[in-house]
């Protein structure tokens, strides 16, 4: 059970999220340098300005805080980050050179306007108030402290933040503001919109054409890609490998002795009197969880006849996810499935461990609020001056049909093992409890269960046979043909993992392997790596490629490229069997049939039965095909010739005043993403190689 939920009053919440830091702080001194390059101070630049290690650190860990809940890893944290950090230097620069600020007058409407960051802290959750008073005088007991460090920690944490998101704004409300559309351009796309056309269509596929019998050259893709220049950028650095995999899975041999050695201790298990001691001594890969749990609630393999074995019986060995597990019923009692009490904690140790009043003194306390309830003194009243417990106090101290298993062990029991209306003290780590119990849903069977588990792994003999074959491997491959030969040697499958990142933490296939993506960083193409264990297999890589930043490889757009020259050889060809001056001697000639589309628009690329065709539906609104075939058109999946019938407008769905509103809005929406812009023409080093 949680002692702080919601610390508010008197600027204690931000007592707290100090303390927090602070402490975050301390590990941050002890465990940077332990990892990566020590050396290194910057992360890296954005235009000439550092991004400090240290406080990147800082802010790391908040975020790692923050999001611990959400179950995002600490490696993803860094990429989101360190995006952060580069996007908000990049503004800076601008924000700067437009001689943006944000003035002194204007602080008090960003701490304390509509965007202030302690409106979530400060407003009250059943009006919905946002209470700027009880702000002001919390940052002011701050201030009034003159602890330095804490002020700078506010400072850092929520009033540069705060300033960032304003001047943010209000670069962007320049920009945006200043965006408008020329009248000619604004008719021009309202009638493109409105416009319609009929067609004939002959059509020839490139699928007609098979693709063996069409070779694409290297050298052709080289230069398509020198043409195409623009399109090929390759923005950030990767690399590929290829890779084998030596299974350290546990074998049958390994499976049958763990199933044998927890066979073995079944007897023992069931005669035990003390679960509790007799799991502690003998080991167990699931902890004993020392109370009931509603029968409905319990979600195990053969609950049925788990439970039907009886108090004091067991059952099993049974496979439960990766291990062998024996379960014990210690015993059942009639439980509810919910409950509501209202209690008084006297904390003896605080949420993180640090102690709070001394056990005596507590004990006294909690006796003497019991003796004054007894006596006629209010519950409520009891609660608002001595209760410890913040996420109950201002509710009269009371929990509302929390199931089982929700609260700390002795506070749970009281609060399902006692009848409605039973009073009593109880002490958890936390403290002392004066617990009430107010409410309970219908009893049912709840069980106590033991579970004698034991994880199903690889011996020693399976590991070590697993990593002396992939040592083997590796010494025996120097080069990617000696890879090859020694994969084919083990029958051994070869897979590919391509486009890995500098910073990537996961390889396609092998999974997250940090230590593998550096290992190819920092080696060139030919290099064989050393196994590397992931899971329960080991790995070995050859770097099998590289893309430098700048115009991309041919090994890597082929692919891509490939595809579109074929189909240029195949319209060379496809061409030739267009002859004729009219529709029909055309598709005679090409040996098919004329289509018809009806009602395109200039707007929308898909043609009804052809298909994805912006360049046939360009044609169609030229009024030089009008009533005549136009020349041979290379498109998406064929080569076509096109008689345009007629052109002409369709009625408007939108006055021209909408259609220009919203295509400003339009237009003014992508000026949000900036940054991307920005980052293009920036010089940014990124140093975080060197470090994680």
């Amino acid at each position: 059970m949680s002692i702080i939920q919601n610390i508010r009053d008197k600027g204690a919440w931000i007592i707290f999220t100090i303390i927090v830091i602070a402490l975050i702080a301390f590990v941050l001194q002890d465990g940077i340098g332990k990892q990566g390059n020590t050396t290194v101070t910057d992360l890296g630049t954005v235009n000439g300005v550092s991004i400090n290690k240290i406080n990147f650190e800082e802010k790391l860990e908040i975020q790692v805080q923050n999001y611990a809940s959400q179950g995002i890893k600490r490696e993803q944290l860094i990429g989101f980050l360190w995006n952060q950090e580069v996007d908000r230097l990049l503004y800076v620069n601008e924000q700067e050179k437009l001689g943006i600020t944000v003035g002194n007058k204007e602080i008090t409407d960003v701490l304390f306007g509509t965007e202030s960051p302690f409106k979530q802290e400060f407003t009250d959750p059943n009006t919905g108030e946002f209470k700027i008073n009880d702000a002001k005088q919390a940052i002011a007991q701050v201030k009034k402290s003159k602890n330095q460090e804490q002020i700078n920690q506010i400072e850092k944490l929520y009033i540069e933040p705060s300033i960032e998101n304003r001047l943010r704004n209000k670069y962007q409300a320049l920009i945006v503001k200043g965006l408008q559309l020329p009248s000619w351009m604004v008719q021009k796309q309202y009638n493109e919109l409105n416009s319609i056309a009929n067609i004939e269509i002959v059509g020839v596929p490139y699928a007609s054409i098979s693709d063996s019998t069409i070779k694409v050259t290297d050298d052709e893709v080289a230069t398509y890609i020198k043409e195409n220049a623009a399109a090929f950028q390759v923005e950030e650095a990767s690399k590929s490998i290829n890779f084998v995999g030596f299974s350290a899975a546990p074998t049958s041999a390994d499976s049958m002795g763990v199933l044998n050695s927890i066979t073995a201790l079944k007897a023992d298990f069931q005669a035990a009197p003390d679960a509790a001691v007799f799991l502690n001594k003998a080991g167990s890969d699931l902890p004993f969880y020392n109370s009931f749990i509603s029968g409905k609630s319990i979600q195990i393999p053969n609950k049925e006849a788990i439970l039907a074995a009886g108090v004091g019986n067991t059952y099993g060995p049974y496979v439960d996810g990766k291990n062998y597990t024996i379960a014990k019923v210690i015993g059942v009692k009639q439980w509810p499935d919910s409950a509501s009490v209202r209690h008084i904690l006297i904390a003896t140790a605080g949420q993180n461990g640090q102690l709070v009043r001394d056990d005596s003194t507590a004990k006294k306390l909690i006796d003497s609020i019991k003796s004054a309830i007894a006596g006629g003194v209010s519950f409520d009243e009891m609660v608002l001056k001595y209760s410890d417990d913040a996420g109950s106090k201002e509710k009269g101290g009371k929990y509302e049909m929390f199931p089982q298993a929700q609260m700390v062990g002795p506070f749970n029991d009281f609060s399902f093992d006692n009848a409605v209306g039973s009073k009593g003290v109880v002490k958890t780590d936390f403290g002392y409890h004066y617990i009430e119990v107010l409410k309970q849903t219908p009893r049912s069977p709840a069980y106590k269960i033991a579970y004698l588990s034991k994880a199903i792994l690889p011996s020693s003999e399976t590991i070590g046979v697993a990593s002396a074959a992939a040592a083997a491997f590796a010494s025996a491959s120097k080069d990617l043909k000696s890879f090859n030969q020694e994969a084919v040697k083990l029958n051994k499958q070869i897979f590919p993992a391509s486009g890995i990142k500098s910073m990537d933490y996961e390889i396609p296939g092998i999974g997250e392997s940090r230590t593998l993506v550096r290992w190819a960083y920092e080696n060139d193409i030919n290099s064989v790596s050393e196994p590397t264990e992931v899971g329960d297999s080991y790995f070995v890589a050859i770097i099998s490629g590289e893309e430098k930043v700048g115009l991309s490889s041919v090994a890597s757009a082929k692919p891509q490229v490939e595809g579109i020259i074929r189909d240029q050889k195949k319209a060379t060809q496809i061409k030739q069997s267009f002859k004729g001056n009219t529709m029909e001697a055309i598709a005679t000639g090409a040996k098919t049939t004329i289509q018809t589309a009806d009602s395109i628009n200039f707007n929308y690329s898909l043609i009804p039965g052809i298909g994805n065709e912006p360049k046939l539906v360009g044609a169609a609104f030229n009024k030089a095909f009008l009533n005549k075939p136009s020349p041979p058109i290379a498109g998406n999946a064929g080569v076509f010739v096109i008689n345009v019938k007629s052109q002409g407008a369709k009625a408007a769905a939108q006055d021209l005043p909408s259609f220009e509103s919203d295509l400003l809005n339009r237009t003014r929406s992508v000026i949000y993403r900036t940054n991307i812009g920005l980052k293009k023409v920036a010089k940014i080093k990124d140093n975080r190689m060197m470090v994680y």
